[in-house]
This record gives structure tokens, C-alpha cells and sequence, in this order.
């Protein structure tokens, strides 16, 4: 069962229809995302060869979800670029300098919805802002609900995965290494990984 709605089922009864109406309705409100139990990760390719998998370890964020009418939902992101982790002192400096991420200009990376589509079942899709060293390009998301539950401290959950593929060159990460084997060092295209929790507002 999705958190917006559901495929047609044929089968389904009257009372199950309303059953599922009243639950996900239930889950309607706001939510802070709860960063000790999320992540945001990305790959990019290395030496045309291998992947490189990274996260970004300080981030804070807000969803509004609506259970009767998805196209009402909003989610809120911001990413401190200083906290950039891929297991490599020397590679996090590089990414966090001039050649990258231009952290001392640039200390945040922002994503804020502006649609948000149920596609059936459990999958969604949010389409929103992401702004990266001062520009701002349309980004899509597809989404899978993991759920919803209370935990046993009594808050009320939701979780979500997601992923997206963005060109960086387009947010004017451009910097990059030929090699004498052909090809780049980086590359253009990065994959991005969201694994969410978050947290029903009191």
C-alpha cells in the first residue's frame, strides 16, 4: 500500500477501499528528517574503471506529506558541503576546495520540491529545485515508500529510498583530468542515493 494512493484493484472492496483511504490519511502532517537514521550518498566513475561512493554526513530536512492528495506534498533539503565523506582524507579536501565544491563561497547545497506525482503502488516522484555553487537546476526523484511506524520511543515514522542522476557539469562542476588511456578521470554523469527516515512533527 502506497502513502498516496493506490493501483486500481479490481478486487478490492468497498471496505477495504476505505480502510486504505482512512490509513493513509492518518499519516498526513509534517516530518523533520531524522539524519542519524538517513543518508545521502552519491557515485561518480574514477578512471573510467571503477565507482566512487560518497555521503554527505551533516544534513537537515523537512517533508510535508499529504495522504489524500500527493500533488500537495513538499519536501525540504539542505546539505553542508563541508561534511562530504568518501573514505579518503585526501579526496574529501579535494572535492571541498576550489576545483569542486568551493566550500568558503559555497557552504550549502539546497533541494526544494515544487511536484510531487504518485505513480502507483509504492513509487513516487518529486521534482524540485537543487542549487550547488549558486546555480539552480530542475532535479527529478523517484521515490519507493518503505512504510510508516512507531518506533519505541513513540515517534511516528515514514521512510523513503530514492534515486536521481544529474550531469555536474551542468551545476558548473566542471573540473576534470584527461588520461593517457583515453577518457576522463570523473565522470560527468553522478548517481544519487537517498535513504530517508523522518520523524511526524508533534
Amino acid at each position: 500500500m502506497g502513502i498516496f494512493g493506490r493501483k486500481e484493484d479490481t478486487t478490492a472492496t468497498a471496505a477495504e477501499t476505505a480502510a486504505a483511504t482512512s490509513d493513509l490519511a492518518a499519516l498526513t502532517g509534517d516530518y523533520t528528517i531524522d539524519p542519524a537514521h538517513s543518508s545521502i550518498g552519491f557515485v561518480a566513475r574514477h578512471a573510467m574503471v571503477t565507482n566512487v561512493k560518497g555521503k554527505f554526513l551533516d544534513f537537515t530536512g523537512s517533508l510535508h506529506l499529504d495522504g489524500t492528495d500527493p500533488a500537495q506534498s513538499t519536501a525540504s533539503i539542505d546539505v553542508k558541503m563541508d561534511s562530504v565523506d568518501t573514505g579518503s582524507a585526501d579526496r574529501d579536501g579535494h572535492l571541498k576546495g576550489s576545483d569542486f565544491f568551493k566550500i568558503e563561497e559555497f557552504p550549502t547545497m539546497t533541494f526544494r520540491s515544487t511536484k510531487a506525482e504518485a505513480l502507483g503502488d509504492d513509487d513516487y516522484r518529486i521534482t524540485g529545485d537543487l542549487s550547488i555553487l549558486g546555480v539552480t537546476k530542475p532535479l527529478t526523484i523517484d521515490l519507493e515508500f518503505n512504510g510508516a511506524a512507531k518506533d519505541p520511543f513513540g515517534n511516528e515514522r515514514v521512510g523513503f529510498e530514492g534515486k536521481a542522476e544529474i550531469k555536474r557539469s551542468e551545476w558548473g562542476l566542471t573540473w576534470n583530468a584527461a588520461l593517457e588511456t583515453g577518457g576522463v578521470l570523473v565522470s560527468d554523469k553522478i548517481k544519487l542515493n537517498f535513504d530517508i527516515s523522518a520523524i511526524k512533527n508533534a
